[in-house]
This record gives C-alpha cells, sequence and structure tokens, in this order.
C-alpha cells in the first residue's frame, strides 16, 4: 500500500511538472520577435537555451508521468494475477441474500391501491364507458395525394 500512495505522490508531482514547464514555453510565433531583438537575449536561459531545455524537461516529466500512470494500472489490476480471468468484473461479489433479476423478490408486501382509486371489476375487463363509442375515420381515396407522372426522357 505504500508503494501506490508514493507511486500517486510521485504522479501528481510530474503532473504538475508538466504544467508548469509547458506554461514556460514559447511558441513558435516568439522567435520572430527575439531576431528584432525584443529582449530574448537576456532570459534566464540565454537566447536559444530555453527551447531545448524545457523541451527536454518536459519529455523527462512526460515519461515520469506515462511510467506511474502504468504503474498504478498494473497495481490497480491486481499486480498481473489472473485469478478470476473475467476483468474488471469478473472481481465483483453478488451477497447471497440478493433476489435475482426476474421477478418480484419474495419478501415484497403486496401492494393494494388506495381506497379514492377506481379499480377495474373483478374480471379486469374494461368498462364500457371507458371504450370510444366512434371509431376513427377512415381515409377516403381523394385525400390520398396523387403520384406524379414521371417525365419524358429529353431528346
Amino acid at each position: 500500500m505504500i508503494w501506490f500512495n508514493l507511486i500517486i505522490v510521485v504522479q501528481v508531482i510530474s503532473a504538475l511538472a508538466i504544467i508548469g514547464l509547458v506554461l514556460m514555453q514559447h511558441g513558435k510565433g516568439a522567435d520572430m520577435g527575439a531576431a528584432f531583438g525584443s529582449g530574448a537575449s537576456g532570459s534566464l536561459f540565454g537566447a536559444s537555451g530555453s527551447s531545448n531545455f524545457l523541451s527536454k524537461s518536459t519529455g523527462v516529466a512526460a515519461a515520469i508521468f506515462f511510467g506511474t500512470t502504468l504503474a498504478l494500472a498494473y497495481i490497480g489490476n491486481g499486480g498481473g494475477s489472473s485469478e478470476s480471468g473475467g476483468g474488471v468484473m469478473g472481481r465483483v461479489t453478488v451477497p447471497s441474500s440478493q433476489a435475482p433479476a426476474t421477478g418480484i423478490p419474495g419478501g415484497a408486501p403486496a401492494q393494494t391501491a388506495p381506497a379514492d382509486v377506481p379499480t377495474l371489476p373483478g374480471n379486469g375487463a374494461a368498462p364500457a364507458a371507458a371504450i370510444p363509442a366512434t371509431p376513427a375515420p377512415a381515409a377516403s381515396a381523394s385525400d390520398v395525394p396523387a403520384t406524379p407522372a414521371p417525365a419524358a426522357p429529353a431528346k
């Protein structure tokens, strides 16, 4: 467990280093201003040394970040042991007291409707008042749009 925490600390530090190093770097358009004497020669790393140092430092921090990410994935996956062989879901345990997903659990209380809710008659048929008396009108032949005749081929 101590290795897990140590790897997380190293990963967070390397992520912050990547962020800081990327923000300190200047873009390719900044070299144009340096050619006209915009003060780049007075920078901390010299006129051309900043891009090499910062880009190499970013590469090292990125390699450390990727290495710690792979190590965390290896540790989180059980250290490479394939006991269950079912992937991540293979390690999920279901309690034996849990009811199966089909049907209603055996211990569920019977539900009754409140007194103010109307119920259907005992045979399960809907009352006659609930069925509409008038059916929907059928579409006549005049309501159907005519399809246009195919155009004659041009010569």
